[in-house]
C-alpha cells in the first residue's frame, strides 16, 4: 500500500495492559473527519492482525519480527509479582527471583515475559490465560509474575504486588507492516511522539492548510513588504547621509 492510498478511517489495535486514550483523544482533535477505531487483542494475535491488514498500526508487545515490521519502542514496564494481601511478602519493598524457591508461580500460557526458567515451583497445569491465573492466586493457589500494567488491569481488594527484581521486563512499542506506511501512519506516528499541529516533521492537518501564502514575484521570491507610511521614504535626499543634486555627497570644507 502507497501512501497515497488512504482508507477512510484509521484502525488501530492495542493490547491488554496499554492505555491509547490519550493518543486517541488528540487523533480525534486533530482529524476529525477521519474516524479511529480501536480494538484491544491479545497479545499473541496482534502479529497477526497488523500482518493480515486487519489494523494500521498497533500499540504491541516487543519483540517483534523487524523483517516484517516497523517499529518504535515506546516504554519498558517494571514487573512485578502478584500475591494475596496476607503473603508474607508484603512485608517487603521488593521480591528477588531466589525469594519464590518455595514458590508456586503461575506460568500462563499468554505470558508476555521472555524467560528461560521461571523462578519457584511450577504449577500442575498452565492457566489459559492471565486472568485464569490471577483467579488461582486469589485462591491461594501461587503466585503471578506480570509487567506491572496486567497487574493494574487485573487489580482485586484482596490482591496486591510486590516489584521482582532481576527479573525480563516488558517493552511496548507502536508497530505496523513495513510494506503499509500510509500517510495515516506517520499521522499517528507524530502524535505518539509528540509532535505539534505545527510540527515541521510528518504531515500537516487539515486545520494548519488553511493559512494563505505570502505572495511572491515572477522569480518565485517573496515580496517585501511595502515601504509605505516611513519618514522620508519618497523624499529626495532622504535617509541619515545628505546627498547634493546627482546624488554625490559634497566635501567638506578646510578650515583656516
Amino acid at each position: 500500500m502507497t501512501g497515497s492510498e488512504v482508507s477512510p478511517s484509521f484502525r488501530l489495535v492495542y493490547v491488554p495492559g496499554v492505555m491509547p486514550d490519550k493518543w486517541v483523544r488528540i487523533w480525534n482533535e486533530r482529524y476529525p473527519d477521519v474516524p479511529l477505531t480501536l480494538a484491544q487483542v491479545p497479545a499473541g494475535a496482534a502479529a497477526g492482525r497488523l500482518r493480515g491488514g486487519e489494523a494500521d498500526t498497533g500499540l504491541v508487545r516487543l519483540p517483534v519480527d523487524r523483517t516484517v515490521f516497523s517499529a518504535i519502542p515506546l516504554y519498558t514496564e517494571q514487573t512485578v509479582v502478584v500475591v494475596p494481601k496476607d503473603h508474607l511478602f508484603t512485608a517487603a519493598d521488593e521480591v528477588a527471583p531466589e525469594d519464590l524457591a518455595d514458590e508456586i508461580v503461575l506460568h500462563p500460557l499468554d505470558d508476555v515475559l521472555d524467560w528461560e526458567a521461571p523462578p519457584g515451583r511450577p504449577a500442575f497445569e498452565r492457566p489459559a490465560t492471565t486472568a485464569d491465573a490471577v483467579e488461582l492466586v486469589a485462591a491461594g493457589i501461587g503466585v503471578l509474575i506480570v509487567p506491572l500494567s496486567l497487574a493494574r488491569l487485573h487489580h482485586r481488594k484482596d490482591l496486591t504486588h510486590r516489584p521482582l527484581r532481576g527479573a525480563p521486563s516488558s517493552g511496548v512499542a507502536l508497530a505496523w507492516p513495513e510494506d503499509a506506511t500510509t500517510d495515516r501512519v506517520e499521522d499517528f506516528i507524530g502524535i505518539v511522539r509528540g509532535r505539534t499541529v505545527n510540527s515541521t516533521r510528518g504531515r500537516t492537518p487539515p486545520q494548519a492548510q488553511d493559512k494563505k501564502p505570502r505572495p511572491t514575484d515572477k522569480d518565485g521570491a517573496r515580496r517585501k513588504p511595502a515601504a509605505a507610511g516611513r519618514p522620508g521614504a519618497n523624499r529626495r535626499g532622504g535617509g541619515t547621509g545628505g546627498t547634493s543634486k546627482g546624488g554625490k555627497k559634497g566635501k567638506p570644507r578646510r578650515r583656516s
